[in-house]
């Protein structure tokens, strides 16, 4: 065989996940491992790159096909460097990830931000393909995103340029403190973790919602009572999905996109959230910016990252 292939890594707390792609993007193996972060960095790095001998061994390609390794984290990275500078749910500090893996395996490495691959992975073979220029929100504990322009991750002067979690959106009178140490983020009413937020703060205050009978409350326990009319859960759902639209609003008019792709697990709430986005998004965009723009739904789920990680080679 003389076709190129390309290896993602999507390096996550618990789990790692392999897979080999073709030039084209498409998905052809994967494979899944635990982490095991609590051995530290060298013995992260030295799995991973176990991992992927194992994935390349176990299927119908040959070493010398693998054109380039890429991986996907979460944390602070010094992408052009290939070091990890802090990943809070590995516990890294200054960590060379792409000098140990190069050395480990014999080829060439690329890491970046978890939320950018993915964006990645949707632009290159998911809900923003054939499009060059798209935004990627990544809806789940917190918000992730990630900036697409001409086919490649727009990364910023050092690496921070996609945070869309961490946009200062909600006004001071409605803000709360975000683990960012800034007030008033996206992140705190749009995430799975700010829904449940405002879910259980409407359970305390005595507010009559069916709400009140979920002992552990989830993201989906809105959304579920928000379809069944529940007026409490709706009002939640559309306070999530107006500072969404908002957010696009004002990214539109700076970055013009074509396309917002919003994936992670709120985004299966469906038109339930999609529909408010999209109605605040054209009220407070301006028409010659929001024409043509289509918001939609993320397409490659959990393979968005490895994916979007085996395009860094190639993208």
């Amino acid at each position: 065989m003389s076709n190129q292939i390309y290896i993602g890594v999507d390096l996550g707390g618990t789990n790692i996940k392999v897979g080999i792609c073709d030039e084209q993007g498409n998905l052809l193996h994967t494979y899944e491992g635990p982490t095991g972060a609590e051995e530290g960095p060298d013995a992260v790095l030295g799995r991973i790159a176990q991992y992927v001998r194992k994935i390349v061994e176990d299927s119908p390609y040959e070493w010398e096909q693998v054109a380039g390794i890429g991986a996907g984290l979460a944390g602070f990275l010094d992408i052009q460097e290939g070091v990890v500078k802090f990943s809070p749910n590995l516990q890294w500090r200054n960590v060379e990830a792409k000098r140990t893996l190069e050395a480990l395996l014999g080829k060439p490495v690329k890491i970046d931000n978890d939320a950018n691959v993915a964006a990645l992975g949707e632009a290159w073979a998911g809900a923003g393909a054939g499009v060059p220029n798209i935004v990627c929100y990544t809806l789940g504990t917190g918000v992730g995103g990630g900036i697409i322009i001409n086919g490649k991750i727009y990364q910023g002067s050092n690496g921070m340029a996609g945070e869309l979690g961490h946009m200062a959106i909600v006004p001071d009178i409605e803000a709360i403190n975000c683990g960012c140490g800034q007030v008033g983020c996206l992140e705190t009413v749009s995430s799975a973790t700010g829904i449940i937020r405002m879910a259980k703060e409407a359970v305390e205050r005595g507010e009559h919602t069916s709400l009140a009978l979920h002992e552990n409350m989830e993201a989906k326990h809105v959304f579920d009572a928000a379809k069944s009319g529940d007026e409490v859960a709706l009002r939640i759902v559309n306070r999530a999905a107006y500072y969404l639209g908002r957010s696009m609003a004002s990214i539109s008019i700076v970055l013009n996109p074509k396309r917002f792709v919003i994936g992670g697990g709120v985004s299966k709430a469906g038109e339930i959230l999609f529909a408010p986005i999209r109605e605040t998004f054209k009220k407070y965009t301006p028409e010659v910016a929001a024409e043509g723009v289509e918001i939609v739904a993320a397409t490659l789920g959990n393979d968005a990252g490895v994916v979007g990680a085996a395009g860094l080679n190639l993208r």
